[in-house]
């Protein structure tokens, strides 16, 4: 569980370093592809809910 907390934050720090000289717009754009890709992958779920754990929200 340490070592997954810690990797996650990595990669999260990397990720932010990538998103820094980003402008908004841009930003903007990769949230919404983002929420596309996740209401596809619902969508091809069918009935049953995508359960996030508390690591994906961190």
């Amino acid at each position: 569980m340490l070592l997954r907390l810690a990797c996650l934050t990595v990669t999260n720090a990397v990720a932010e370093l990538r998103v820094l000289p980003m402008s908004d717009r841009d930003k903007h754009v990769e949230i919404l592809v983002l929420r596309y890709q996740i209401t596809v992958l619902e969508r091809q779920l069918g009935p049953s809910r995508v359960r996030f754990a508390a690591e994906d929200r961190l």
